[in-house]
């Protein structure tokens, strides 16, 4: 029997509704994502222990928790996920728009820009150095880019709630938004002759953004051509490399003391 249209919309809808929610998993993010005012928490699944730890996060949220068996972990998490016993079924956060984000970040603002790296644990790890050395924000494309993730959140160490990752439609048309806010483009790229100390003393007062590519293949052309200036992290041997996240942290680093 031919199920009724309404059937058919109500179950596309329900599918359309769960396709936008995520769920994170692990003591850290979870109790993070809790106690975001600004995050929009459906449901808990933790186990006894997890909720023990959790403590005054859970009433603050005003949600009920399901304990769970934690032999019997209910959540729809990969099951070699480690959870540590606690999952919350969330919507993505909105941060914004560049303009709304990056506009007043001031001469000694810092943004970083990530062309097409989708390892979910590379984004996580860029964003907690983003939040530990003051960027304003981490800007990824809406597509080719990890987005919000169980495993992005728990890398993130609950960095991933306080600060801001910007998905956008197109990462050229970002940076020169940025440009004619006052922003220096720096790109990364170990084999040209720049060093990232020489290029951020041409940013003097400027506020600077970073911008990083993808692991192996770097950054794209057009991502290239729209930089100021691509400079590298001088090495002490000629051999051997940084992953994306450890160059974006040493990157924050130096252009933080500059």
């Amino acid at each position: 029997m031919k199920k009724p249209m309404w059937v058919v919309e109500k179950e596309k809808a329900r599918r359309q509704a769960a396709s936008e929610t995520l769920w994170l998993f692990g003591i850290h993010a979870v109790r993070d994502a809790l106690e975001n005012s600004s995050r929009e928490k459906l449901r808990l699944i933790v186990t006894k222990n997890a909720a023990d730890r959790l403590g005054e996060a859970i009433p603050a949220s005003g949600l009920t928790p399901e304990i769970a068996d934690p032999r019997k972990f209910p959540a729809p998490i990969d099951p070699s996920s480690v959870h540590q016993g606690a999952a919350l079924e969330v919507r993505p956060l909105n941060w914004g728009g560049v303009q709304e984000r990056l506009s007043d970040a001031g001469p000694r603002g810092i943004a970083l820009c990530l062309d097409r790296v989708t390892d979910p644990h590379n984004v996580g790890a860029i964003l907690r150095s983003a939040e530990v050395f003051g960027a304003s924000a981490v800007i990824a494309t809406a597509r080719h880019a990890a987005p919000e993730t169980g495993a992005l959140a728990k890398t993130a160490s609950g960095s991933l709630e306080r600060q801001p990752y910007l998905r956008v439609a197109n990462l050229a048309a970002a940076m020169e938004e940025l440009r004619e806010m006052g922003y220096l483009l720096i790109g990364l790229d170990g084999a040209v002759e720049t060093p990232l100390e020489t290029a951020l003393a041409v940013a003097s007062d400027r506020p600077v953004a970073l911008v990083l590519g993808a692991e192996g293949p770097g950054l794209r052309e057009k991502t290239r051509e729209i930089c100021d200036v691509v400079a590298h992290i001088p090495f002490a041997r000629d051999f051997g490399s940084l992953n994306v996240s450890n160059a974006a942290a040493i990157a924050l680093y130096v252009a933080g003391r500059r």
